[in-house]
């Protein structure tokens, strides 16, 4: 089979297409015909090996063999003791911490899979499991978004910030998304009702204040946004370098026990019942899985260049089918 894969920590050429053979799966486990996998910010971290805690599959070299988490495919062959789904059966899942999506075949815990719908594309599918359910957790979980909140998502414009606007407009929210220009017109589509240039403007600095903030990509120093909550808001960081991550892992929390503001690392959890809720929100088109562009598997080096960049209107996905 084919499959990329990396050896050391570095850009996007370290990865390589290589032939491997094919796996079997274990106990518990099965084996999936892969077509589609999302690219995701964790796997651009978990190559370049920064920030240093995401080398904790491997302080010197990678353990991992392909990147690749939220996958979608066709089980080829079941393992023992599984009975959730047989071979034929079209699946999909977040399998964070197994990876494995960018090669034809990979074995994954069945346990971390649910059946895709048949009204998604193997492509749409596999954009949903991470992004979308950071986005429903945080929004409509930890956040407690309902109507009439001032709600604003910094980094609306890539995987995660896409499916962040379309919840929180969902729960009757008022949408303030944060990115470049060029993204703009894609998140007034998905339902923002103010969008900011961070080039133009740093939103810290301006005298709006909101009830949720939703982060994705933690530039601005972290009590200037907290400052930018109302009372009783919530700012949730999603992902940032170590030590932003202590600030707001540790730090943010403890100051918030002596305020009526929180601030702090949002903690996504893994959940196939909620999986399966956000895919179907998806589904039956209430809100949809927005894809700028499938590159082939032999190209997912510049997909992944081109996720590191910053540039990714949405979802980038890689595809066995070319």
């Amino acid at each position: 089979m084919k499959a990329v894969i990396y050896r050391r920590y570095g850009p996007p050429e370290v990865m390589q297409c290589v032939d491997l053979p094919r796996p079997e799966p274990a106990p518990g486990e099965v084996l999936v015909r892969v077509r589609a996998t999302a690219l995701n910010g964790s796997d651009y971290e978990i190559l370049t090996g920064w920030p240093i805690y995401s080398r904790m599959w491997g302080w010197i070299r990678p353990k991992i063999g392909a990147l690749g988490s939220d996958i979608a495919g066709v089980v080829e062959a079941v393992g023992q003791g599984v009975t959730a789904f047989s071979p034929g059966d079209a699946v999909m899942g977040d399998v964070f911490e197994k990876w494995g999506g960018l090669a034809e075949y990979a074995c994954l815990p069945a346990d971390l899979l649910i059946a895709k719908p048949a009204a998604l594309s193997f492509e749409q599918a596999a954009a949903i499991p991470q992004s979308g359910l950071i986005a429903l957790q945080a929004i409509g979980g930890d956040g407690k978004v309902g109507p009439g909140d001032d709600v604003l998502i910094v980094g609306a414009g890539g995987g995660g910030g896409v499916f962040a606007i379309q919840i929180a407009k969902m729960l009757g929210a008022t949408v303030t998304a944060v990115d470049s220009a060029e993204k703009a017109d894609l998140m007034r589509e998905l339902g923002a009702d103010r969008v900011i240039d961070f080039r133009k403007q740093d939103y810290t600095a301006l005298p709006h204040r909101y009830d949720v903030i939703l982060d994705f990509v933690s530039a601005r120093p972290f009590f200037a946004s907290r400052r930018t909550l109302k009372p009783g808001g919530r700012y949730m960081m999603v992902g940032a370098g170590l030590g932003r991550a202590m600030l707001g892992g540790i730090g943010g929390p403890l100051l918030s026990r002596f305020s009526d503001r929180w601030a702090g690392m949002f903690l996504w959890r893994r959940n196939t019942a909620e999986l399966a809720e956000v895919t179907q929100l998806v589904a039956s088109g209430q809100i949809r899985a927005v894809i700028e562009r499938c590159w082939p598997l032999d190209e997912a080096a510049a997909a992944m260049a081109h996720l590191g960049a910053g540039r990714a209107l949405g979802k980038v996905v890689v595809t066995m089918d070319g």
